[in-house]
């Protein structure tokens, strides 16, 4: 007797939509690709916060030890993409690991904003090991007040 596996089924499923729209670049991401974290559950990287005001979409990631230098941000229509490469810990030379909760590697995150950015006018900074993206919104995609004239 074997037990369930959902991300087993959730594989599954998707190679059944894989075949049946022929789209390797379907938004349907596979299970397995989205785990750079270890832990029984795929979890994306970095951790975000998404919030907003009237003019702006603010984004909080979670990365801690990352070079500044060696991240990306790209901004297309209303998807924010932060790529980078996690370093693997230098120094330590060991025959065996017992225990491995900080993975290393290639990551890349997109995340779909609620509506269009001024994409010239973003801005990012690295502090503390977190991540803070100011993302202006598009004029167009402001809040106006409209003046209702009587008569």
């Amino acid at each position: 007797m074997t037990t369930w596996n959902p991300w087993r089924e959730i594989e599954a499923l998707r190679r059944e939509l894989f075949r049946a729209t022929g789209s390797p670049g379907s938004r349907i991401p596979r299970a397995s690709s989205v785990a750079f974290l270890p832990g029984r559950a795929a979890r994306a990287y970095p951790l975000t916060n998404v919030s907003e005001d009237g003019d702006t979409i603010y984004v909080q990631a979670l990365a801690p030890g990352l070079d500044p230098d060696k991240l990306e941000l790209t901004v297309l229509g209303t998807t924010l993409t932060i790529s980078g490469e996690k370093p693997k810990t230098e120094g330590i030379t060991a025959d065996a690991y017992h225990r491995t909760e900080r993975s290393a590697g290639r990551f890349v995150r997109s995340i779909e904003l609620p509506t269009q950015v001024e994409a010239d006018n973003v801005t990012a900074r690295y502090v503390n090991g977190l991540l803070h993206i100011r993302l202006p919104r598009a004029a167009a995609a402001r809040p106006r007040q409209v003046s209702v004239s009587v008569g």
